[in-house]
């Protein structure tokens, strides 16, 4: 089983590398509906395997200049004291404690899949729409305030689903700074996600939902998945990537709200 893990990571790595996006959104599922891995558990697990994962895509943008820090700094505003809410209630009140919270959890990572499918498909469209609408109207102190509270919102998703940090984030982001460049947008919500599912991720292991065998066999294989993925990307078009992405979004999510 622990060669099953190290494929599965590996084929979510590439489709990271290859896409940018997927890692919560594939791998939770995957590990839930394909392996039997308990709700919580495949959301525990992941969180850590996004934090180390993505640490290394922090280092790089960082070293390219590609981070807006500020930005990072109020979404982690945010984002980690509601991740930290978030577990201890679902830790005090749910039945079982986080165990007992397994209907919550699929139904939310049911959702937030839908909604990563939609930002998806609609990247480009949010954006020229947020460019439109934002002519003559910044207000620096406004979009902070957002900022903040959309941090709020993906701090609360990502704890309950592992999902959250990636597309949406870079779709709220689109709408927030739509002058500021695709790279630094992603590069900002990258680094914005280690913090937070870092947070979210120790938050789990002390509710005990992290199996840490799981954790390394998955890693092993996606480190040179996310490496490979990341250098064919450039000979796969994006169009034809991304659409395939997100209906496996919308038939795993339908499945796991269905369920």
């Amino acid at each position: 089983m622990d060669i099953a893990y190290t494929i599965a990571g590996f084929s979510v790595g590439a489709i990271v590398g290859l896409t940018g996006v997927g890692g919560g959104s594939l791998m939770t599922p995957l590990l839930v509906l394909l392996f039997g891995i308990h709700p919580s558990v495949a959301v525990g697990t992941d969180l850590l395997y996004a934090a180390i994962t993505k640490a290394g895509g922090t280092l790089a943008h960082g070293l390219k200049g590609t981070v807006d820090w500020a930005i990072t700094r109020r979404l982690a505003y945010g984002s980690i004291p509601a991740a930290a809410l978030t577990l201890l209630v679902l830790g005090q009140v749910a039945p079982g404690g986080i165990g007992g919270a397994t209907g919550l959890i699929k139904v939310a990572l049911g959702v937030a899949l839908l909604l990563t499918a939609v930002a998806i498909i609609f990247r480009k469209q949010i954006q020229d729409f947020a460019l439109r609408h934002s002519e003559g109207r910044e207000n620096p102190r406004r979009t902070a305030t957002l900022t903040v509270v959309t941090g709020a919102v993906l701090g609360v998703l990502v704890s309950i689903s592992s999902v959250g940090a990636g597309a949406l984030g870079v779709s709220a982001l689109f709408f927030l700074y739509p002058r500021l460049p695709t790279l630094r947008i992603i590069g900002s919500d990258i680094a914005h996600a280690v913090p937070l599912t870092l947070v979210a991720g120790i938050g789990h292991w002390f509710l005990g939902s992290v199996d840490w065998s799981l954790l390394g066999s998955l890693l092993i294989g996606s480190l040179p998945g996310i490496w490979l993925g990341s250098h064919v990307s450039t000979r796969v078009p994006d169009r034809v990537l991304r659409p395939i992405l997100a209906g496996m979004l919308v038939l795993v999510g339908g499945k796991l709200i269905a369920a």
